[in-house]
Formats: C-alpha cells, structure tokens, sequence
C-alpha cells in the first residue's frame, strides 16, 4: 500500500491569477478619470508634468537596477503608477526639474535603497510629495487656477477659504474639480470613481478608505466643521483610496486597516483644525505607514489551536 504523506508548507495556501502587474494595471485604470479631469481643468501643462514624472520614474528605476545589477523590475508598472501619484501631488505651475527632483526621491530614495518593491517604509509618491512641499514650499504652494477662471480664484484652495466660506457653496466646484489646488485632487467626482473601480475590482480593501473618510466626517460633525468641503477637499480623496491603501505600507489585517482608517483621520484633522496648514492627508499617511509594523503585530490573528503569547 502506497503511503501517504502529509506536506506542511508556507501560506498562501490558496492562489489565483494576480499579478503585481496586473494590479498596477487597474490603479492605472482606476487613475485615467482623475488624470482626463487634470488635464481638462488645467491644460496641457497637466499633461507635461504627469508625462515628466512618469518618465522620469521608470527611468530611474531602470538605471538603479542596471547600476546595481539587479534583475528589470520596470515591467511590473509600480514605477508608472509611483510617476502619476507623484503628479498628482503637484500643482500644475511646478517647474519640470523640480518634478524631477520628486520622482528621484520616490524611486531611488525611497523605494530602492529600501530594497524595492515591497520592502519601502513608505508610500514613495507621498515621501516625494513630503520632500518638495519641505524643500520648495512656495513652488508647491503656488496653484494655478483652472484654465478660463478668474485671477482672483487663484488666491487660494477651498480648504483655505474653509473658514470664510461656506463648503455648500462650492460644492459644484469642489465635484468638479473647478478650482485651485493640486493636479489630480480637484476633481471629486473622478476620484470616487476610480476608488468604486478599485473597490468592486478587489484591488484594495473598502476598509482603509471607508473608515479613513467616516472618522473625518464623525470629527467634522463633533468639531463643528463643514463635513462636505473637508471629504471632498485637498487630498483627502486621493490620499485615502490611492495612497493610503498602499499593499506594502498599510495594515493586512481586516482590524488593522480599521485602526489604520481612523488613526489617518484623527490625524489629518488634528492638522486641518489645529495646525499651520490648510492640509493634513500627507503628514497624516506618512506617520500611520511608521506604524503600521506596531499595528500588524497588535491586530494579528492567534493560529486555530495557538495558546495566547506570554
């Protein structure tokens, strides 16, 4: 009689067709609304800065390997998806070489001196966002209004009029995208559209972004703020269906995206309400991503049959 043996292996135990290309294929799809509607909204100038960082991000990526002699990663498009986050994160006033500069520090810094793919503390879009808006904030912070406004709109972002106008108001704008602010987070309306197709895609997880926007809504309510301009203003959208949910730098625990979503909101409003800028999503998804190790561990899930750790 043939003997049977019992073959113990490593999870997953259960496979399919995914792919970390295939993945960055839907984030792209998922990110055409948004980048149609920046172009739509600022001109072709979107257009150049997105097509600068893209470019910029694959070749570095490619020339890092080549130095390195490490096998060709740029197949699998994360660096494609990293250069549009990135220009996204930009205003269309930006000078090219300092768009440059971003995506240097999201793919080389960032992201391979980290080991690559999958081994980054961080968002790498997010930590190149971090690094202009630090090293050239007046360029970061000078947002072209859309093509055929008025110069007066110019003068600032909704989030920036938050205390002097009412969010109602603008709401047309703000589902729009028809008003100053960063190339990829105006245009509400193509951003829940992309996060809608990540979500019935089963790309990402609903937990991360729904609990990120339900804890800014509650706060707004408790705080007194206009709930509508804070959802649909500054990054907040691109930030909780796009970079928040990041595979490598957010929780893999159903729990753990949970306290993931409500830590990015508590925070991002503590610096909306309380501190010296308009915006908080970045700040706000760099220090949660620190974490994320911590909350990992916190919200593992005991073994079936495990004993509980001393």
């Amino acid at each position: 009689m043939e003997s049977k043996k019992l073959l113990v292996t490593a999870s997953p135990h259960l496979t399919d067709g995914s792919s970390t290309m295939g993945l960055m294929v839907h984030v792209i799809i998922a990110l055409v609304p948004a980048w149609i509607a920046s172009v739509l909204i600022f001109g072709l100038r979107a257009l150049a800065v997105s097509a600068v960082t893209v470019i910029a991000c694959v070749v570095f990526e490619a020339l890092y390997n080549i130095l390195m002699k490490k096998p060709q990663t740029i197949g699998d498009c994360s660096a494609v998806v990293t250069g549009i986050i990135l220009a996204f994160n930009l205003p269309a006033s930006i000078p090219l070489w300092i768009a440059v500069v971003g995506a240097f520090v999201a793919i080389v810094v960032t992201k391979q001196l980290f080991g690559g793919l999958g081994m980054n503390f961080a968002n790498p879009a997010l930590v190149g966002r971090i690094a202009l808006f630090i090293g050239f904030a007046a360029r970061m912070t000078n947002y072209t209004p859309p093509e055929g406004a008025l110069d007066g709109m110019a003068s600032a972002t909704p989030l920036a009029l938050a205390k002097t106008q009412s969010g109602i108001a603008m709401l047309k704008d703000l589902l729009l995208g028809t008003h100053p602010g960063m190339l990829g987070e105006t245009c509400a309306v193509a951003l829940i559209l992309g996060g809608i197709y990540l979500i019935a895609t089963k790309t990402i997880s609903p937990a991360i972004p729904v609990s990120y926007l339900a804890t800014v809504a509650v706060m707004c309510v408790l705080l007194g703020q206009d709930v509508v301009l804070h959802l649909l203003s500054g990054g907040l959208l691109l930030g909780a269906f796009f970079m928040a949910t990041d595979y490598v730098t957010s929780p893999f625990t159903l729990k753990g995206k949970i306290v993931f979503g409500i830590g990015l909101g508590i925070i991002t409003c503590a610096i909306r309400f309380y501190g010296n800028m308009n915006e908080g999503v970045s700040f706000a998804i760099l220090l949660m991503n620190l974490v994320v190790p911590y909350i990992n561990d916190l919200t593992r899930q005991k073994p079936l049959g495990g004993a509980n750790a001393k």
